[in-house]
């Protein structure tokens, strides 16, 4: 099932496209489409890390949002559990990462009953979000921020929501498509 919630490409941008609404200063600058992905290492408990070397030769969907237990980012993370199944026809892995601890992360998951991995970036605090120019310095928190990364490691799109908005899935499902389509061709 997917978001009915207004997909972030009806605007008819291009998937190489980064769609932004018009912020105040504490605006950020997401790494565009053709960029290489910043490579981290991120806790998803406290004595296991994730690294996203790990997932090269498959897509991987990162999703930035700004806090655990909040209403939008809860809708949104339930959303792409909820789905799932349409994101592992692509063999995309989802990661959910925000500047959440990763007990936090443990709680909010269980609670959410999540089937992908919550990773930490408490520690320094915003560091893989600011190599992705989606770190918020004013609120010290990710923008709701999405990529999609080729089995290559490269950026084949991303988007910045606003932080109350859930972006929804149409965006990633187009772009998983559209990699799909042009690695069938090449």
């Amino acid at each position: 099932m997917r978001s009915q919630h207004p997909s972030p490409r009806s605007n008819g941008a291009k998937a190489d496209r980064i769609t932004r609404p018009e912020r105040g200063t504490d605006a950020t600058s997401a790494l565009p489409a053709g960029t290489t992905a910043p490579q981290f290492e991120l806790n998803s408990t406290p004595d296991q890390k994730v690294d996203l070397n790990h997932f090269r030769g498959r897509p991987v969907i990162l999703a930035f949002y700004p806090a655990d237990w909040s209403p939008v980012c809860g809708d949104q993370m339930s959303l792409y559990n909820e789905i799932l199944p349409e994101f592992n026809q692509y063999a995309a892995q989802v990661l959910g990462i925000s500047v959440d601890g990763v007990w936090c992360h443990t709680a909010y998951a269980r609670d959410r009953k999540l089937h992908f991995p919550l990773l930490s970036d408490f520690q320094p605090k915003g560091e893989v979000a600011r190599k992705y120019g989606v770190y918020r310095h004013g609120e010290g928190v990710c923008e709701r921020a999405l990529f999609v990364i080729t089995p290559q490691g490269v950026i084949h799109w991303s988007y910045v929501s606003p932080l109350g908005v859930n972006p929804g899935a149409d965006g990633i499902l187009h772009a998983l498509e559209e990699m799909k389509q042009e690695y069938a061709h090449a």
